[in-house]
């Protein structure tokens, strides 16, 4: 496995969220309200707002990327022709997904709720049923959507009208962050814990551990079953195969502190490192 390193901000600005669109590669610069692009062409987009904490970025339906500002209560929107614009949300948005309905379906991590916002700016709240859950990443299967209850040590699913069933986790206290939907069920790591699941759809978790230290943030799944994870804590990536083992480890250097993940479409991975780079793992 290679490594390559693209520097994208000054360590201070902390790039966050990733995504591959467009013919590039995008990333949230959470510290200084800036989107940047590599590519061709690359690209910076200043937000005109520092406080405003983009964080989750993902490729929407409709020839654009969306972001949370869960800073200042917004869901930002680049066109691939340049045009920025906002919906307002409250509750400080911060996980982000398609939804299986073409809408974007967020995260409002102080109110409790799941947001629902159409491609032409329409929104919706639904709540999740319980107080100071705090849910995090969201993710998308072909009929629900699955999100994370970092401080409610759970794992949530909402169908399209906003009905809400909830798995707590067998760890206690475990603080589920990151959660993707693959093949094999829907992956998810805990912070706290240190350890990686997956939920089958009809609410079977597994957990398993992961290196001492790593405080796994993100989570993506592969096509084969298994998944990619970032190690906030070691500054390091990991492969965990369909059965939940490591199959493999790249370290991505001291104080690098990887947050987003994403797949390419050639099946190499891009991560946002916090030190001001995006690295690229490619077979």
């Amino acid at each position: 496995m290679s490594i390559t390193e693209f520097v994208v901000a000054d360590p201070g600005d902390g790039p966050y969220g990733v995504v591959v669109a467009d013919g590039g590669v995008w990333t949230t610069l959470v510290r200084s309200g800036v989107v940047a692009r590599i590519g061709e062409p690359g690209r910076r987009f200043d937000l005109g707002a520092p406080g405003s904490r983009p964080s989750v970025i993902v490729a929407g339906p409709d020839e654009a990327v969306w972001f949370t500002r869960n800073g200042d209560d917004r869901v930002g929107r680049i066109g691939y022709d340049g045009a920025v614009s906002e919906v307002t949300i409250t509750g400080a948005p911060y996980g982000l997904c398609v939804g299986p309905d073409g809408a974007l379906w967020c995260t409002l991590m102080n109110t409790d709720e799941i947001g629902r916002i159409t491609v032409d700016g329409q929104v919706s709240t639904y709540p999740i049923g319980t107080t100071g859950a705090f849910p995090a990443m969201i993710t998308a299967t072909e009929d629900a959507l699955w999100f994370t209850l970092n401080q409610g040590n759970a794992i949530g699913r909402m169908t399209l009208t906003g009905e809400v069933t909830t798995y707590p986790l067998p760890t206690p206290a475990a603080g589920p962050v990151g959660i993707n939907a693959g093949p094999s069920g829907v992956w998810f790591v805990a912070i706290i814990a240190g350890l990686a699941g997956r939920i089958t759809p009809d609410g079977k978790i597994e957990e398993f551990a992961l290196p001492s230290g790593s405080k796994p943030h993100a989570v993506v799944a592969t096509p084969g079953g298994g998944s990619w994870i970032t190690l906030w804590g070691a500054g390091a990536i990991a492969r965990l195969d369909a059965d939940g083992n490591v199959a493999e480890q790249h370290n991505l250097g001291e104080d690098s502190e990887p947050h987003g993940l994403t797949i390419d479409t050639d099946n190499s991975i891009w991560t946002a490192l916090e030190k001001g780079s995006l690295a690229h793992l490619q077979p």
